[in-house]
């Protein structure tokens, strides 16, 4: 059905085009012969050219040759001697091929102009379309708040966009024309030379540029460039898209201070420790001598002069001797504290439940002769060192022993809790004589109390082995309870990452 109609208006357009060089071609003869009737000479020439040159220009070149075959028949017909006649005599030849050759240098000649100016006027037209996309995708670019601009290769700015305009400060008929190097004054973080020479070798380039802006100062930009090539493959341009990063470039230089402080302290802390930890075990180990003499000697003055002396007396040599022991208690419970610190971990994976059990063998003298129920919950595998963790089970369960002696029924649970995903949680609660919360931060540390000595014995350094310990586990220490209603010790270590843990 398509080609039909496509043949139908090609036969309409040639009929159209060939009855044009027709006409054009009547008009001229006529006009020619009007001429003649009142005796103007010499104007059919001029008026069978302009008829052909017309046809040339609107119709083509197929009627601007009929056009000139008409021309050259009824000039002959018409104008030529002898008159009314379609003959040729030999002195006409050459006026005939002078004027045929005129005719059809005026048909190419306007063929030629008419091809020219169809060009011209699609140029155009394509001009016009260009501009309008052109105009719509700057319209676009304006949109968006990223700093957009093209420069070409002496670095003259072409276009600038609103973004650009307000990161920079300056005004698109203010910054296009200007050398963008020396307006925005840009500072590289590697030659320009290496900067061009990626940029003409992938079209691509990004990194972090230092400018100033039109107040004066300084901004970070995350650019990025992209290089535009003629149909030669010749570079042209260069696009620039950026955005402000001068906050965040602000902020990972404050963090990068605040680490390399936090380091720095870090480092002088650990210098510290190390120190008090010198400092406890040399004198905790030039105290033991002097207090064995004290221990010892009054040991033996009591034996020899309880029957000498009075009662009073053996008072307080009994007094001199239990604070020596106690001293001594407190001087082995510091230098292990501060062994502790030096000590490397020999991390295994062990039973968690077997070193409750021995944890408990060891409690066991001090649960002679107590009514004490226990419970022990099910207890996964742990990975650590097994004698520090052995040390925090005894510490604890110690703990609970010795706080729940007031009660005549005294109950003590030792299990696993529920913690995040890569936590491993233990617990030791008992029905002790618990702890006033206000003061849990007083728990873990070193000498610090929350009963009278003479109430329940300990030297005050339990607990902050402990934490120590699991401290040194990557893990944490925290406690619960309430007074007159028992306690619950909890610790935490990171779980072995690869390992099924099993209960």
């Amino acid at each position: 059905m398509a080609q039909p109609k496509l043949q139908l208006q090609f036969a309409h357009s040639a009929v159209l085009r060939y009855g044009l060089a027709v006409v054009s071609f009547g008009v001229a003869l006529g006009l020619a012969l009007l001429a003649q009737r009142y005796s103007f000479r010499n104007v059919e020439v001029p008026l069978f050219l302009f008829a052909v040159a017309v046809t040339s220009w609107y119709a083509g070149p197929g009627p601007a040759a009929l056009a000139v075959v008409l021309s050259i028949a009824f000039f002959d017909y018409f104008f030529t001697e002898p008159r009314y006649s379609f003959y040729v005599t030999s002195s006409d030849i050459p006026y005939l091929i002078v004027f045929t050759g005129f005719a059809l240098l005026v048909a190419w000649f306007s063929e030629v102009r008419r091809r020219v100016e169809g060009e011209l006027l699609q140029a155009r037209d394509n001009l016009q379309i260009e501009v309008a996309e052109r105009t719509q995708q700057a319209s676009l670019l304006n949109l968006t708040h990223d700093s957009v601009f093209v420069r070409n290769m002496d670095f003259a700015i072409t276009y600038w966009n609103l973004g650009a305009q307000e990161l920079y400060g300056w005004e698109a008929e203010d910054a296009i024309g200007k050398h963008s190097q020396q307006l925005l004054q840009t500072v590289f973080p590697a030659p320009l030379e290496d900067v061009h020479g990626e940029l003409l070798r992938t079209g691509r380039w990004e990194g972090e540029l230092k400018r100033t802006t039109a107040q004066g100062t300084t901004v970070v930009v995350a650019a990025r460039y992209a290089l535009r090539r003629d149909e030669q493959a010749r570079p042209v341009a260069i696009l620039e898209t950026s955005n402000d990063i001068t906050q965040r470039k602000r902020r990972e230089e404050e963090i990068q201070r605040l680490n390399q402080e936090l380091a720095k302290r870090s480092m002088e802390l650990e210098a510290i420790n190390k120190e008090l930890e010198t400092f406890a075990y040399s004198v905790s180990h030039d105290l033991r001598a002097p207090l064995r003499h004290i221990a010892g000697f009054t040991e033996l003055l009591q034996k020899k002069s309880s029957s000498v002396v009075g009662e009073e007396s053996n008072r307080y040599i009994a007094m001199i001797l239990d604070s020596a022991k106690r001293m001594g208690n407190l001087i082995d419970d510091l230098l292990a504290f501060s062994r502790i610190g030096r000590a490397e971990t020999q991390k295994t994976l062990f039973s968690l439940a077997q070193l409750v059990k021995e944890a408990l063998t060891e409690v066991r003298q001090d649960t002679e002769g107590r009514n004490i129920s226990w419970k022990i919950g099910a207890l996964p595998d742990f990975y650590g060192d097994r004698s520090m963790l052995r040390l925090v089970l005894v510490n604890l369960i110690s703990n609970a022993v010795k706080f729940t002696r007031t009660r005549a029924q005294a109950e003590i649970e030792i299990g696993s809790a529920e913690g995040n995903s890569d936590d491993l949680v233990v617990f030791v609660r008992d029905n002790g004589v618990g702890f006033d919360m206000r003061y849990v931060n007083k728990l873990f540390g070193v000498f610090q109390r929350l009963h009278d000595s003479d109430a329940f014995e300990g030297t005050g350094i339990g607990l902050a082995t402990v934490q120590r310990i699991i401290h040194r586990h990557g893990g944490k220490v925290r406690a619960e309870g309430v007074v007159d209603s028992g306690a619950t010790f909890y610790f935490s270590a990171p779980k072995l990452r690869g390992h099924l843990w099993k209960p």
